[in-house]
């Protein structure tokens, strides 16, 4: 795998001692776009962010057509409540559901602590997080991340010390939060060590270039984590405690009857999706009546044209046909009264009768369905069909769209 980087353009402004670096665009998307492109390559269908803050990430990663699951862990309850309203589903979501499932999901709670909320996921990211662990959370990191989570791939973003000799504002590190902000060696040995010691495999890139003549690393430095056996067979998380893998969302309640349990669920948002089938009845349903309004349209349109076509004869003028004459064009239309048995539309008086064969033969209803019989069940009830259930009926009424 090779990990690359393009987004970096660096502005400097002012004299070498006052110069502030500023980069287009800002650090904090191009860490959250480099996780995206990550996502698009490899489609991870489970996503998990440790120290997911403000949901930024998950609110980027939640348009990701690939993911099902998506789940955001942090420490401080109150940066996530207040931001989780923006994970919620909008008017949108319900009007068009999506063909996938998708759920997410915030826990409050320890990247240092085993959870079982936490195990199957395909992707974990970490971004700017171990910087602000203390000394006896990070020794337990790798252990929680690496061998009990042990998802295919881990992101790790953290800043390079070596690069805030061009930050002026920085006196030792970044943040007050932060216990430490390692060099570019210093990361490098830590993540190999804890990729030969759990069956990774790291590659190193990462964001925010200096200046050409400064030789300092990036801003932010990225490890890229790939687990070096993908297994094929149930997961680790399905092997291990398959009781919980059907309802991971509703262990919280046991959080104090047992030391591995130590997460509090405080958001879940499950996103309207075509695999469900009250969404996907109402999807179809929307879809059959807006298709059936169009053809009895064109159909009535054609009836309309052949309407007023003028009648010649040799001794008067011109003259329009009277509705009792156009009755004779009905039986010479292109879409003729017929058997219900026709794949054809067809008028009976001042009903349309639209054949389901018909209508299913249109792409978005043959897609959303996948055969008629389907069609047939998820619109009866819904919508008016002749007395036999083959035809969708529209009524039309004929002499006031003759006016």
């Amino acid at each position: 795998m090779v990990v690359t980087s393009a987004f970096s353009q660096l502005e400097c402004s002012g004299d070498e001692l006052t110069r502030t670096i500023k980069f287009m665009p800002p650090l904090y998307k191009q860490r959250y776009l480099f996780v995206k492109q990550l996502v698009s390559k490899h489609k991870p269908k489970k996503v998990a962010d440790l120290g997911c803050a403000e949901c930024r990430l998950l609110w980027m990663l939640k348009f990701c057509s690939c993911i099902e699951v998506l789940v955001g862990l942090d420490i401080s309850e109150d940066v996530m409540k207040e931001n989780m309203h923006t994970l919620s589903p909008l008017p949108g979501d319900y009007l068009q559901p999506s063909e996938r499932r998708l759920t997410v999901i915030l826990y409050q709670g320890s990247v240092a602590h085993k959870d079982p909320c936490m195990l199957g996921f395909d992707m974990i990211t970490c971004v700017e997080v171990i910087e602000h662990l203390e000394a006896e959370e990070l020794d337990k990191f790798p252990e929680v991340v690496f061998g009990f989570m042990s998802p295919a791939m881990v992101v790790i973003t953290t800043p390079n010390s070596e690069f805030n000799c061009l930050l002026p504002t920085v006196t030792l590190f970044r943040h007050p939060d932060h216990k430490f902000e390692w060099n570019r060696a210093q990361f490098k040995n830590w993540a190999q060590d804890v990729a030969a010691r759990y069956d990774y495999t790291v590659e190193f890139t990462g964001l925010g270039a200096p200046p050409p003549e400064k030789d300092v690393g990036t801003c932010t430095q990225i490890g890229v984590f790939v687990r070096k056996y993908q297994n094929d067979g149930p997961t680790h998380f399905e092997k291990s405690f398959r009781p919980y893998a059907v309802i991971p969302t509703f262990l919280p309640f046991l959080t104090y009857n047992s030391h591995y349990l130590t997460l509090c669920s405080l958001f879940k948002a499950e996103y309207p999706s075509l695999k469900d089938e009250k969404y996907l009845q109402t999807a179809v349903v929307n879809e059959v009546i807006w298709t059936a309004q169009i053809i009895a349209r064109r159909l009535w349109d054609h009836v309309k044209s052949e309407y007023k076509k003028p009648c010649y004869d040799s001794e008067t003028e011109p003259k329009f046909q009277t509705s009792h004459h156009s009755l004779k064009y009905f039986k010479h239309l292109p879409l003729t009264e017929a058997n219900n048995k026709s794949l054809q539309p067809f008028i009976n008086g001042n009903s349309v009768y639209i054949p389901l064969a018909n209508i299913f033969s249109f792409p978005k209803v043959n897609k959303l369905c996948g055969t008629v019989e389907t069609l047939s069940n998820l619109i009866t009830g819904k919508v008016a069909l002749s007395h036999d259930g083959s035809a969708v009926l529209i009524d039309m009424f004929l002499p006031n769209y003759f006016d």
